[in-house]
């Protein structure tokens, strides 16, 4: 950005502050332009959402508010317009679709539709709903109660994917993202496909692009959450994570004896598996792209040594602990 002053390009600068929303104070890292000859700051509107994200998150994490994206699931699950399922929650017309583009609800609408995500709950919630339209209420719960038995079903494979990867609340340790194990399985399909790494430069390559998302957006790609090790940081239960997707025939891993005698797994994509980017934004498409291009012949040992670079592993190597991402916005080697 140049500054109006001199016309001069201004570099981006951070710093500690704290901001108040609704009557509560937040820490947030502060990202602005400063030029140097009149000591203005100045934002742009992405720097304006960055920043006032930061406030969001905290708020929504505090007062367990559900996220933009989940409050879209727990509608879409239903194969509900957001006008209709307003009306079924009691707001007003359009304030579904106002929270989903982002608009923070009141901590009584935020419970309603908490309540909603349990289909069992939200059969009473459209039974209770005070509309003469008795075809749709019909049609409404006839798909929650096909939701139910087909939950039931799949039970098996939701623990799992729950036990693989975490069944946690969004939060500074998940990018503020629930953990989305198909997302992150393409995620690995991806980068099986343009790299071919090893499993643990696979590892680092994950790191770093849900990290660069959360240092552009505030969000994780994922919602994994990585711990420090000494060889850098990993996803948590990368192992039987790697070995489902593996055993699910959505990758392939060869293995390579070294000289050595140690074995490696190198991950590779199968033709009859493409990836599949309909899963992602384009935002989020552009740094799967930017981590793949920064890092594709890097070899395996020097992106430990890089990702030993990074402040969120240095901190918490120590005791192998789960790195927050809040150390997004100190990433120094992409």
């Amino acid at each position: 950005m140049k500054s109006p002053f001199t016309g001069k390009e201004m570099l981006l600068s951070k710093e500690k502050r704290t901001i108040t929303f609704r009557k509560e104070d937040f820490p947030v890292v502060f990202h602005f332009y400063k030029c140097e000859a009149s000591q203005e700051q100045f934002t742009t509107t992405a720097l304006d959402e960055l920043n006032i994200n930061q406030v969001y998150n905290q708020y929504r994490d505090k007062f367990n508010i559900p996220f933009p994206d989940e409050i879209i699931k727990i509608r879409t699950q239903y194969d509900i317009s957001a006008s209709k399922m307003s009306a079924i929650l009691g707001f007003g017309t359009h304030s579904y679709r106002q929270y989903e583009a982002g608009e923070m609800p009141n901590t009584s609408n935020a419970r309603l539709i908490q309540m909603a995500s349990d289909p069992k709950k939200f059969i009473e919630m459209i039974q209770l709903w005070d509309s003469t339209d008795e075809k749709s209420k019909a049609k409404y719960l006839k798909t929650t109660q096909h939701l139910i038995e087909a939950q039931n079903r799949n039970s098996f494979n939701v623990n799992l994917k729950d036990y693989l990867l975490g069944k946690h609340l969004a939060d500074i340790y998940s990018g503020y993202r629930n953990p989305n194990f198909e997302k992150f399985a393409e995620m690995v399909v991806y980068f099986s496909d343009t790299v071919q790494p090893f499993k643990t430069k696979m590892n680092k390559l994950l790191f770093y692009a849900d990290f660069l998302m959360f240092k552009q957006s505030c969000f994780s790609i994922s919602g994994v959450r990585y711990n420090a090790i000494n060889m850098g940081p990993v996803p948590h239960n990368f192992h039987s994570i790697f070995e489902y997707l593996a055993n699910q025939d959505v990758i392939d891993v060869c293995y390579t004896k070294f000289p050595d005698g140690n074995t490696g797994e190198q991950f590779q994509s199968r033709k009859d598996r493409p990836f599949n980017a309909s899963l992602f934004s384009e935002y989020e498409l552009a740094v799967l792209n930017k981590v793949s291009t920064a890092f594709k012949t890097t070899s395996t040992n020097d992106i430990i040594e890089l990702s030993h670079l990074e402040k969120g592993w240095q901190k918490n190597e120590q005791n192998k602990s789960i790195i927050s991402y809040e150390y997004a916005f100190e990433l120094s080697q992409i």
